[in-house]
């Protein structure tokens, strides 16, 4: 999000709140989850899928809960109105963790994250590792850019906090692009088994990027 600076001059030019300026980031849409097998984006209320409107698009993903131990948090994009989501995707991710009970923490890469060229939907947690317990969840962003285009790959980075089912903290980084140069149109998060059982999920412009 863009940071304004102002003077005492141009404070003083400002006849109304309105003049102030409000940054980059347009919310478009939100969806909560209750029991639900997938969470798709694929309209906004100002009638923004995913096109040219932003160079950049942003999700947040907020206290997502799973019905399930021990499952996998992941996202699918697609093209048109295709409901596949199965493109192709090249990724790679790592990730820090540290117990509750100080025993261990570490910072390690897992190939099992990551996609070399598959259709899979694309972990954004370490595999099969997020707790179901009421007090546990997995929260975080995902950044698309430049979905529309029509000449490049379709890059995309996060960056999620979760709680382990044995009650560790874990921070994953995945990033990665979808390898099409047709322009992607919708997004599709999901559980690897089961439902997402609560959780808020918020979609973003960012203008002027």
């Amino acid at each position: 999000m863009a940071l304004v600076k102002y003077n005492d001059n141009s404070i003083s030019a400002i006849s109304s709140a309105g003049q102030l300026a409000t940054g980059g980031l347009v919310p478009i849409k939100t969806l909560t989850a209750s029991s639900s097998a997938t969470l798709s984006f694929v309209d906004g209320s100002d009638g923004v899928v995913l096109d040219s409107t932003y160079p950049i698009y942003l999700f947040k993903f907020i206290n997502i809960h799973l019905q399930t131990d021990s499952k996998n948090f992941t996202f699918q994009a697609d093209t048109g109105t295709n409901t596949s989501y199965n493109q192709t995707i090249t990724s790679t991710s790592f990730t820090a963790y540290h117990y509750e009970s100080g025993s261990s923490g570490t910072l390690s890469y897992s190939a099992s994250g990551d996609q070399a060229q598959g259709t899979a939907f694309q972990l954004l947690n370490s595999t099969n590792e997020i707790g179901a317990d009421a007090d546990q969840s997995i929260s975080g962003e995902l950044y698309l850019f430049n979905p529309s285009s029509a000449t490049f790959v379709k890059h995309f980075m996060a960056n999620c906090n979760w709680c382990g089912l044995d009650n560790h903290t874990a921070n994953t980084y995945t990033a990665g692009y979808f390898n099409t140069t047709t322009a992607l149109t919708r997004v599709q998060f999901k559980i690897s088994s089961g439902n997402i059982d609560a959780g808020t999920f918020k979609l973003y412009g960012i203008k002027d990027s």
